[in-house]
């Protein structure tokens, strides 16, 4: 974060300083909401969670260098700059320096949509890295407390900031454009995630569509033509809107595409009347409409052609639990994608299962939250999905996934030998221990309030302790 004194953070926080010795002490360290990563010079901020409260923390924060706290209460044992929300005070405190750094000549680029919002966000981050110093962390901070804070581990000197821009409802992303308005913005797709809250597709398309509104005049929107909806944003934003998707009149366009034996993607990416080779480094064929996304906005941020192509053939994942592909000693390759999951995310997981090379492929699945009235059907659709898409075996995880089991056996699989439903986590483990042969590719896939990315990490365990003889 760019340095800043005590007063300086009331004033943009619009708290008032308490217990500061010297009000013009500077805070010229990070901003933290953790205690346990607090450092000298840093800010820390206390926020009362449903079993935590900061302000429990803030002797701890004291001893371990920060210079002060933004808190709702003052404390002797640190300077407090007391507001009335400590993560509404976060979001006005990185609104403020944002300003003070785009005056510099920051560019700002966000994303969202329904699925593939960090996968994009590294690939861009990574391309943008070639070009300047990017601020683009691994991982989803994308919400009230997650952008603020990516806002402000970005410094004078760095060029490009990556931001991941999340919704739970009408609302959201404009707020999150008003702690830092992006130039450019860059809308993946309208899909189903969080289906139950929005209660329709349009409503969804409503509130990522909020992104295009905020652009400014000499921004530029990045759709994917590919998806309507998305590309029914464009009379909502002023600013320019550039295309992507396979289609022969988009903008940033892929063609020739193929997949490897590692079912990673190969394409020719074809944009201002330039073509050249790309070859991802991550996994599934989605990954081709993420890494379009990426290259129409690298280009808009002055990037040329060939260096698109050439940062996106070096990028690779960064980010946890997404297409994370390993393989075992015994020769089992797992596949973690449990960060998340919805719909069309579980396909687009589905397909990159089916284009690996093995001799037997699992989907071990959990339920996808946050569906609504369609849940049932949804999850008995997905069943039906991995059935079509050669699954030898589907493992439904969890009292809420059965229907994924029932569907995979009305589609064909026998129940109870080619589509199994165990209760937990740990009953999963303990089936596929018996199962599991040398060249199996095993996906682990759920909506993250399941935890399954614990049940690849336990296979992965498993493996391992058979390599070393260890019953």
């Amino acid at each position: 974060m760019i340095e800043l004194s005590l007063t300086e953070v009331a004033q943009l926080t619009g708290g008032e300083l308490h217990d500061a010795a010297d009000d013009g002490a500077r805070v010229t360290g990070a901003v933290t909401l953790d205690s346990r990563t607090v450092g000298r010079g840093d800010l820390f901020v206390a926020v009362a969670g449903e079993r935590v409260d900061g302000h429990d923390f803030l002797g701890a924060a004291a001893d371990a260098g920060a210079v002060a706290a933004l808190a709702t209460r003052p404390d002797g044992a640190l300077p407090c700059v007391v507001v009335g929300d400590p993560v509404a005070a976060l979001g006005r405190l990185a609104a403020g320096v944002h300003e003070r750094l785009v005056a510099g000549g920051l560019i700002t680029l966000a994303i969202t949509g329904s699925s593939g919002k960090t996968s994009t966000k590294d690939l861009l981050g990574q391309v943008l890295a070639a070009a300047g110093p990017t601020v683009s962390p691994p991982g989803s901070y994308n919400n009230d407390i997650g952008l603020p804070l990516t806002v402000l581990s970005a410094d004078t000197g760095t060029r490009f900031l990556v931001l991941e821009m999340g919704s739970r409802g009408a609302g959201h992303i404009a707020r999150l454009c008003r702690v830092a308005r992006p130039s450019i913005g860059v809308v993946l797709n309208v899909g189903s995630a969080h289906l139950g809250e929005f209660g329709s597709p349009e409503g969804i398309a409503q509130a990522k569509g909020e992104l295009v509104e905020a652009l400014p005049d000499d921004g530029t929107a990045v759709l994917n033509a590919d998806d309507p909806r998305v590309l029914g944003m464009a009379p909502r934003t002023r600013a320019e809107v550039v295309t992507t998707g396979r289609a022969e009149d988009a903008d940033v366009r892929a063609a020739d595409v193929a997949l490897d034996d590692s079912a990673r993607a190969r394409f020719t990416l074809v944009a201002a009347g330039e073509q050249h080779p790309v070859a991802l480094q991550v996994v599934g064929e989605h990954q081709v409409a993420n890494a379009l996304s990426a290259a129409g906005a690298a280009l808009a941020a002055g990037l040329t052609p060939a260096a698109v192509a050439a940062g996106l053939s070096a990028a690779g994942p960064r980010s946890r639990w997404r297409m994370e592909v390993d393989r075992r000693p015994d020769g089992v390759t797992v596949v973690n994608d449990a960060y998340n999951a919805n719909p069309e995310s579980m396909r687009a997981a589905l397909a990159a299962l089916a284009g690996l090379p093995g001799s037997r492929r699992i989907a071990v699945l959990g339920a996808m939250g946050e569906l609504g009235p369609d849940a049932g059907a949804e999850h008995e659709r997905l069943g039906r999905d991995a059935a079509a898409a050669g699954v030898d075996l589907v493992v439904a995880v969890g009292a809420d996934a059965v229907g994924i089991a029932d569907g995979a056996s009305a589609a064909g699989r026998r129940a109870g030998e080619e589509s199994v439903h165990v209760p937990d986590r740990g009953a999963a483990r303990e089936l596929l221990a018996q199962l599991l042969q040398p060249g199996d590719v095993v996906l682990v896939k759920a909506s993250r309030s399941y935890g399954l990315e614990l049940l690849a990490a336990d296979l992965l365990a498993d493996g391992a302790r058979q390599d070393e003889g260890i019953a």
